[in-house]
């Protein structure tokens, strides 16, 4: 595979006025001109195959937006290098532009004061984009984000949610060999999500595009990511599959039992007496359904048996963690180590 996205040791550093506290220490360091410099982004290295879809994850702060603006020639790097599609950004961005798409939240790329459709001509002129492929991204972009109702209307007139849906089209009218999508599901409902997702799958099964996804909603990223970045303070904490991630991260295993019929108080007493030694948690939601949370995966097999063995159980599933309670439990660990 090509690659399409080079970073080998990239940093960004920023140089700001040096804080103080309290108000004569705060005027004294603002007339001194005392400056400090802070890191966005240390050392980050690695590479993106072409068709790859890729999910950039981490707190506030970690550093998402500014590697996407260096990747994408916004920022130049303090240090370090960075190509995509084979060119360096900052140095080539009108022909990077050509064979890139870009979303970055609500900050909308198509024209403010006329409607979506006319906006979608433009964009087919500027790009030379051949008639074939329009057709295609074009109606495909209408009927899988649901833009016929709104096509007509001034973007001013349109909410935050109908923008982004616009936005995300134009960004992918030209089948760029790229995207780079910083939360481009923000303002949008449950159902219109799923319909990104979709199109974005659409896109990269047909032009091979390959995507780079920021979120803070991670089922985004669930749905058409097979491979996760995770930033921490600007630094790279993983790197690999989702899978990888998950069985890595995520220690414990939870089962949920639904029983035919009330367990008494001797029963309850007797199971959980059995599965002490096993560091597990019983949580009966209602009387007829169980949660029983294993702080280690390989307790899993054995508080099984044992639950089948007591209980008169309807249905049963072992489940891992969700990957946005991973992440939220491996950056609250990473604090509390740190602190």
């Amino acid at each position: 595979m090509d690659t399409a996205i080079l970073a080998e040791s990239l940093g960004k550093t920023y140089t700001r006025r040096k804080r103080a506290d309290g108000f004569w220490a705060g005027l004294r360091a603002y007339f001194s001109f005392e400056s400090e410099t802070v890191a966005a982004v240390s050392d980050l290295s690695f590479r993106i195959e072409r068709g790859e879809s890729v999910g950039l994850i981490g707190e506030n702060g970690a550093g998402k937006s500014t590697t996407v603006k260096m990747l994408t020639g916004i920022l130049v790097p303090t240090h370090g290098r960075v190509e995509t599609l084979g060119v360096v950004p900052a140095r080539e961005r009108r022909k990077l532009a050509q064979s890139m798409g870009v979303v970055f939240g609500q900050k909308p790329q198509i024209l403010w004061d006329i409607p979506a459709r006319e906006s979608f001509r433009l964009l087919k002129v500027m790009y030379a984009v051949p008639d074939d492929v329009f057709r295609f991204t074009y109606h495909e972009a209408v009927e899988r984000l649901e833009l016929g109702d709104f096509l007509d209307t001034p973007v001013r007139l349109l909410s935050l949610g109908q923008r982004m849906r616009c936005d995300l089209a134009a960004s992918l009218l030209h089948a760029p060999a790229v995207a780079f999508l910083d939360e481009p599901t923000i303002g949008l409902d449950v159902l219109v999500k799923e319909r990104v997702r979709e199109h974005l799958i659409e896109m990269r099964r047909r032009f091979g595009t390959t995507i780079v996804l920021t979120t803070h909603d991670l089922k985004d990223i669930t749905a058409t990511c097979e491979r996760l970045l995770v930033l921490d303070r600007g630094r790279l904490l993983y790197d690999g599959s989702r899978e990888g991630f998950e069985q890595r991260f995520a220690v414990g295993r939870t089962l949920v039992v639904a029983l035919e019929h009330e367990a008494d108080a001797p029963t309850r007493r007797a199971l959980e007496a059995e599965l002490s030694s096993e560091e597990v948690t019983f949580v009966w939601d209602t009387p007829h359904r169980l949660r029983v949370e294993c702080a280690r995966s390989a307790s899993a097999p054995r508080v099984t048996a044992s639950v089948l063995e007591h209980l008169r159980v309807a249905d049963l599933s072992v489940q891992g963690a969700e990957l946005d309670a991973i992440v939220t439990r491996l950056y609250r660990s990473g604090k509390a180590a740190a602190e």
